[in-house]
C-alpha cells in the first residue's frame, strides 16, 4: 500500500508565549485528561486509525475528534493519509509522541503495586533485554542512582509559578462510566483525570499542605479543592492530620501511596519541559541531593538494572502468562 505522509512535525521544542501558561501546566492539560491517556495507550500498541479507536473505546465522535485534533496540535501526533488518493488520514505518534512511554509505563507500574483490586486486568510487562517481567525504577539520568521524591532538591524556576503552572485545558470527569475492557485506571484518573486534581497533586510535591493554601495559590474554587482532598484521603493518597496552627484547620499530607506516585509527575514534567520551553526559563529546576547535578528522568529495569527503552519493552504473551501461573 502506498502512503503519502504529509510533511514531518518539527522535532525542536514548542515555543511558549511569554508570560502565559508554563510547561507544566500544558503537559498536566495532557495527561489530565483521561480520553488522551487511552488514545495515547493505544497509540503506543500501534492504533492509527479513527476507525480502530473507535471500535477499542466506547467514545463519541465528537469526542474522539476534538483529543486528536489536540494532540495533532501539541504535535504528539501528526497526519498522514494512507492509500492512494484516498483522502483517508491516520494518526502517527511523532518523537515527541514517543517518548511519553515512561509517563504511561510509570502509570500501569504504579496501579500494579497500589491499586490489587486492579491488577487482574493489566497486562504484564517484559523487558526484551533480560527476558524477566519488570518494574520501573526511578533514577538520576546523570548518576543512574534511584530516587525518590525527598533526594531532590529545588521547585519553580523562571517561568515557574502556581498560577502559570495550573493544567490549561478544563476536563471534566464523567461519572457512572464502565469502559471495561478498554484499560481505563480509575484510581489514576482520580488522582489527575481532572485539570484541579493533577494540580494539587502537584502541589503536594511541591510542598503545600494546607487547604487554604491549595485554594489561594492554585486560585481553586473551595468546593472543589474540599471535595479533590476528600477523594484523596478516601483513596489513601492523602492523611489528614490536625493542623500545626489550629486543630480546626487540618493539613493534608502524602502517603507512601501517594509518595509512589511521583514517577508518574516528575517523567511527565521531564517531558514537557524538554518539548515546550517558555521564553523566561524552565518552570521547575531541580538537582539531585546525591550527584548535585540537575536533575532529568532516568527509568531502570528493577531485574537486570539496564536502562529501559520505550522499544524494548512489551506485553507478554497470554499463553505464557497462563504458563507462569
Amino acid at each position: 500500500m502506498n502512503t503519502r505522509v504529509r510533511p514531518r512535525v518539527p522535532e525542536h521544542p514548542t515555543p511558549l508565549p511569554p508570560g502565559g501558561p508554563n510547561a507544566v501546566g500544558v503537559t498536566l492539560g495532557l495527561i489530565g485528561d483521561e480520553w488522551n491517556l487511552l488514545i495515547l495507550r493505544y497509540a503506543m500498541l500501534g492504533v492509527r486509525r479513527y476507525g480502530e479507536w473507535r471500535a477499542a473505546l466506547p467514545i463519541s465522535h465528537a469526542v474522539l475528534t476534538r483529543r486528536l485534533t489536540a494532540l495533532t496540535d501539541l504535535a504528539v501526533f501528526e497526519k498522514a493519509e494512507y492509500g492512494t488518493h484516498t483522502g483517508r488520514l491516520e494518526y502517527r505518534l511523532t518523537r515527541r509522541g514517543r517518548e511519553l512511554w515512561p509517563v504511561l509505563l510509570t502509570i500501569w507500574a504504579w496501579e500494579l503495586d497500589w491499586v490489587p483490586e486492579h491488577v487482574e486486568s493489566l497486562p504484564v510487562m517484559v523487558h526484551q533485554p533480560c527476558g524477566q517481567r519488570f518494574r520501573p525504577v526511578l533514577g538520576c539520568a546523570a548518576c543512574g542512582e534511584p530516587v525518590r521524591s525527598r533526594d531532590l532538591a529545588g521547585g519553580f524556576g523562571p517561568s515557574g509559578s502556581w498560577a502559570r503552572s495550573v493544567p490549561v485545558a478544563t476536563t471534566r470527569r464523567r461519572s457512572g462510566v464502565t469502559l471495561g475492557g478498554a484499560g481505563l485506571f480509575p484510581q489514576t484518573m482520580t488522582l489527575i483525570g481532572n485539570r484541579w486534581s493533577a494540580a494539587i497533586l502537584g502541589a503536594a510535591f511541591q510542598g503545600l499542605h494546607r487547604f487554604r493554601d491549595f485554594e489561594q495559590r492554585l486560585g481553586a474554587p473551595p468546593a472543589i479543592v474540599a471535595e479533590r482532598l476528600r477523594a484523596f484521603c478516601e483513596l489513601g493518597v492523602f492523611t489528614q492530620t490536625p493542623g500545626e496552627e489550629r486543630a480546626a484547620w487540618p493539613s493534608y499530607r502524602l502517603t507512601e501511596k501517594g509518595r509512589a506516585f511521583f514517577p508518574v509527575v516528575i517523567t511527565a514534567i521531564d517531558w514537557g519541559q524538554r518539548w515546550f520551553r517558555a521564553p523566561e526559563g524552565p518552570a521547575l529546576v531541580y538537582t539531585h541531593r546525591a550527584c548535585g547535578r540537575n536533575y532529568h528522568t532516568r527509568l531502570s529495569c528493577d531485574a537486570c538494572h539496564l536502562p529501559l527503552r520505550g522499544h524494548e519493552i512489551a506485553q507478554e504473551p497470554l499463553e505464557e502468562r497462563a504458563g507462569n501461573g
